[in-house]
């Protein structure tokens, strides 16, 4: 499995100031530090039954604390974040051809029908729809540009066009 990216340098900082100039009170780079160990292990352990208190006590915080800072600091909250990254691996498994239920289980998700309605959702269309349609683009690029232009983002918007594209067709 490959390593997580790791932040570019001043990231750290450039968060806090971001944070900073919303209104809010800046992170300090410890904090952040610590955030940055439990988004490490969802990065990691994506498949393992990872719940907010584990992830909560990797960041050495309380639960509520280390969700509200998660998501000052990454803009979503840590179930969205561990689900979006779950996305993430089950879509390079679908388009290596694993089955629905074969990449739902693989990625750590309980519910096949949870797992479709957060794909659909994230992705902007079906897991099947998905595995079923050529992935030229993705194939033709290297892995590491790949894993960054094929992130989930929400409402099924896709960094390179790829759900927009087919949801046309």
């Amino acid at each position: 499995m490959a390593e997580p990216p790791s932040d570019p340098p001043g990231y750290a900082r450039r968060v806090a100031s971001d944070a900073a100039s919303a209104g809010n009170q800046p992170q300090s780079v410890e904090t952040l530090r610590f955030l940055r160990r439990a988004r490490d292990l969802m990065d990691r352990q994506y498949a393992d039954p990872l719940d907010v208190p584990t992830m909560a006590a990797k960041a050495l915080m309380s639960p509520a604390h280390f969700s509200r800072e998660f998501k000052t600091a990454y803009g979503e909250t840590p179930y969205a974040y561990l689900m979006t990254r779950r996305i993430e691996r089950a879509m390079a498994l679908l388009r290596d051809g694993m089955s629905v239920t074969d990449a739902c289980t693989a990625v750590g998700a309980t519910s096949l029908g949870s797992f479709s309605s957060t794909f659909t959702r994230l992705v902007g269309e079906t897991p099947s729809a998905y595995r079923a349609r050529p992935h030229e683009a993705v194939e033709a690029m290297p892995s590491c540009m790949a894993m960054v232009l094929t992130r989930p983002m929400p409402f099924g918007l896709s960094r390179i066009g790829e759900a927009s594209a087919s949801a046309a067709s």
